[in-house]
């Protein structure tokens, strides 16, 4: 089979990117290893987290909160295997709308494990083997957990993500390496349904690639959930039996600590996923962590192959995979498309939510950029008290001689979606000065972004 282009793997930068290539008129196709479209992040990552979440958050809110809105319940509990199932309801809905957004682009879908034969053939191993010939191929096969050499992950009582998202039983215990954004999440939904949580991270902060204020109120607001946290610290050893696991972790003295829970997490990242792709058989270029190597244009060594999203370097976002994806297409059709990688958001999906775009106070402080700061807590809000969400804060950085946006961070309240006022002020420019003179509806969320900008012009915030 013939085609322009071909691309590999069809999680959101790949099957994003596929649906791109047909708008321009691409004969494409798209190769997937398993029946289910969607890659990591629509079946084991991104949506069913976001389900489990929320129905973990619905169940806390009911537990915490419904009494002092005057709402009376009894008989409250977990049916946790129904959480799964509207979980997996809502992963099937999903996947299935990507298969019917293949055909409604008329692109065509191969199942199996793809491998280069040469730079033009792609040899499709499913239910039989066959070829497909293209003029261009993009990779975008994404990642897959990472651990360490000396943990052996059975999936049964030391698991990664995958397996957290499927558990039939609440933990007693959770133990959870790792205090990036998986832990913290999954660590936030077995919290919220009644599991003691224990997290153990070797830097000295959560979320440490976040701005250091947010990390210091997500740890704050999550020891109110009951987590506890251990920093600092290294883990050495992790052994599980059939019932139990337990976690030796050294803090930086050398002293060692054994925790003892029924489950541990492990939750230290991701690595590129390239197995069996056959790279070495067109002899495209891997970096020293197991990345593909891209120009700017994101274009391998192979001049007709391109690789994007988790396989490449940068954040592992699903939405920078996805401007990636639609990039190359339209790099492929003589178009000249831009990606701004410091105003891709980053987001945290606990409650509060927490999400940052541009440049943090630390770069800044390191960049020795003059640089100007507001913030406004959402305890002044009046819509976070009337929904009682008043953890948390907005932060602006804007510079010191120009007020041009340089970074906005945010923990509270729907922080996820607030964001994006951020981005498309930053990708105009806007200075803070901007942003404080836009109208906000009241009472909003929204409104205490508007509060911070006013803080970071002239440290005239009206309602802090």
């Amino acid at each position: 089979m013939q085609y322009d282009i071909v691309v590999i793997g069809s999680g959101p930068g790949g099957y994003v990117s596929t649906i791109r290539c047909a708008q321009l008129g691409f004969k494409t196709a798209i190769v997937e290893k398993y029946d289910s479209l969607g890659g990591t992040c629509l079946n084991v990552g991104c949506i069913p987290s976001k389900a489990l979440l929320d129905s973990s958050e619905h169940f806390h809110a009911a537990k915490e909160r419904f009494d002092e809105h005057g709402i009376k319940l009894s008989g409250l509990e977990v049916d946790l295997p129904q959480m799964i199932k509207r979980k997996n309801e809502v992963v099937q809905q999903t996947c299935d709308g990507v298969t019917f957004l293949m055909k409604k682009n008329k692109i065509d879908v191969h199942t199996g494990i793809g491998s280069f034969k040469d730079k033009n053939t792609l040899t499709v191993k499913g239910k039989e083997l066959i070829e497909l010939k293209s003029k261009y191929f993009i990779i975008a096969t994404g990642s897959k957990p990472t651990s360490l050499p000396f943990i052996e992950i059975d999936k049964k009582r030391v698991i990664t993500s995958t397996e957290a998202l499927n558990l039939q039983k609440v933990p007693k215990h959770l133990i959870v390496i790792g205090g990036g954004v998986i832990g913290m999440e999954l660590g936030s939904v077995y919290a919220r349904l009644g599991a003691k949580v224990t997290v153990v991270e070797f830097m000295d902060s959560i979320i440490s690639f976040m701005d250091r204020a947010m990390g210091r109120d997500l740890q704050r607001s999550l020891k109110k959930l009951g987590f506890e946290f251990k920093l600092n610290h290294k883990v050495t050893a992790v052994k599980s039996t059939t019932k139990s696991v337990e976690v030796t972790a050294e803090d930086k003295n050398g002293t060692a600590t054994q925790i003892k829970g029924d489950y541990c997490l492990v939750s230290i990242g991701r690595k590129p996923y390239t197995d069996g792709l056959g790279l070495e058989n067109v002899g495209v270029q891997l970096d020293d962590r197991g990345r593909i190597i891209t120009n700017d244009k994101l274009q391998t060594n192979i001049d007709n192959i391109y690789a994007i999203g988790d396989v490449t370097t940068g954040a592992m976002l699903a939405h920078k995979a996805e401007e990636e994806g639609v990039f190359v297409a339209e790099v492929l059709a003589g178009q000249k498309p831009h990606i701004n990688y410091r105003l891709i958001p980053g987001v945290v999906y606990t409650w509060p939510e927490v999400a940052s775009v541009g440049y943090t106070e630390e770069e800044l402080k390191q960049d020795n950029v003059p640089y100007k700061k507001g913030s406004f807590s959402f305890k002044a809000s009046g819509r976070a008290r009337a929904s009682m969400d008043t953890d948390g804060q907005i932060k602006v950085l804007a510079h010191k001689e120009t007020d041009e946006l340089l970074g906005v961070h945010m923990i509270g309240p729907r922080a996820a979606d607030m964001i994006a006022e951020a981005v498309v002020a930053m990708e105009f420019r806007a200075s803070a000065e901007d942003i404080a003179r836009i109208s906000h509806a009241h009472p909003t969320y929204t409104e205490a972004f508007r509060e911070a900008c006013l803080d970071a012009t002239a440290k005239r915030s009206i309602h802090f």
